[in-house]
Formats: structure tokens, sequence, C-alpha cells
């Protein structure tokens, strides 16, 4: 009995211009009229709507990545949209009078201070990329920002809010991960 085939990748690390890049770079394209709408308008059913589809979109972009071969212009433009989408969401909530600026705060400084760490730790040629973790951390983000825009169908001030706190504690949990992680490498190349 021979052996499955592997199935052959269409494109290679190098490659740019791939289905999973356009569609990342139309989430940031696309992300940019629905912050504005976000904070113009807060919980409308299109902002909810617009919200939605940038967010399903990082799931798609990332399954035909792995399928069709991932990219280095991906893992980068990827966890860029990721957060300029979410860090996106969190401040137009907080501009709009929406969320408290602490939890805020402490997302905008974890995402900055892993940015800055992972950055010092591939000069060292030490790579930090995310784990399942850092993935769950962005989508519970995501749907911290969607509890806000959604219209109110009924008071759910509370969940909103708890659901918030939950996204900081995933983000500074992963944040805690990756430092942690990047310490245990320096420590095995010494």
């Amino acid at each position: 009995m021979s052996s499955p085939a592997v199935p052959t990748k269409r494109f290679g690390p190098g490659a740019v211009a791939t289905p999973a890049n356009f569609i990342t770079i139309a989430r940031l394209l696309l992300a940019i009229p629905t912050l504005v709408l976000i904070e113009r308008e807060g919980a409308t059913w299109l902002t909810v709507s617009l919200w939605f589809v940038l967010s399903c979109t990082d799931g798609v972009d990332g399954w035909i990545a792995r399928r069709d071969g991932t990219t280095r212009s991906g893992a980068f433009l990827d966890p860029l949209a990721d957060k300029f989408l979410t860090i996106g969401g969190f401040v137009a909530l907080l501009v709009r009078g929406d969320v408290w600026w602490l939890p805020v705060a402490l997302i905008v400084g974890r995402e900055l201070f892993v940015s800055i760490y992972r950055s010092a730790a591939a000069r060292r040629g030490i790579s930090l990329p995310a784990r399942q973790l850092g993935k769950w951390k962005a989508v519970v983000q995501m749907l911290a920002v969607g509890a806000y825009v959604l219209p109110p169908v009924q008071n759910l001030d509370g969940f909103k809010l708890a659901f918030l706190w939950v996204a900081v504690a995933f983000t500074l949990l992963s944040g805690v991960d990756i430092v942690r992680r990047g310490w245990r490498e320096a420590a095995s190349a010494s």
C-alpha cells in the first residue's frame, strides 16, 4: 500500500501576491470605514455586520494560507491586521465613551510591549510565533468589541463589561506566555 500524497502548496514562503494576503489587505482597508462608523454611530446593525465580516475573514485568510502555503508576508500582515482591527475597535469605543480607558490601556500596552519584545527577540535569533492562546486572545478581543457594537436587544451592559475583562485577561495571559517562552528560548540558547 502506498503512502498518501502530500498536497503541494501553491505558494512558497517568499510569495507576496497570494489569495490570503489579498483577503488580509482587504480586511485592513475595510477596517478603516468600519472603525469610523463604530466611532460615529456606535451599536448599529451595520456596524455589527461589518465587524462580524471582518472578524470572520481572520479565520478565512488563515485557512487559505495553510491550504496554499504560509508566507513571510502573510506572517507579518495577518497579525498587523488583527492588531489594527482590535485596537482600532477598542479605541473607537473609548472615544465614544462606551468603554473605560483602563481595559483599553491594558490591551494596547500589552500589544505594543509584545511587538517590541518579539522584535528584540528576533534580533537575537529567537522566534516567538503566535500559539493557540494568542489566537484565542484575538478571537476574544474581536468578540468583546462585537458585543459593544451589537445593538441593544436588551440590557447587556454587565455581559459586555464581563466579556471586556475576559478579553483583558486573555490578552495579559498570552503576553506573559510569550515573555516566558522568550526567556526559556534565551536560556536554552546560552
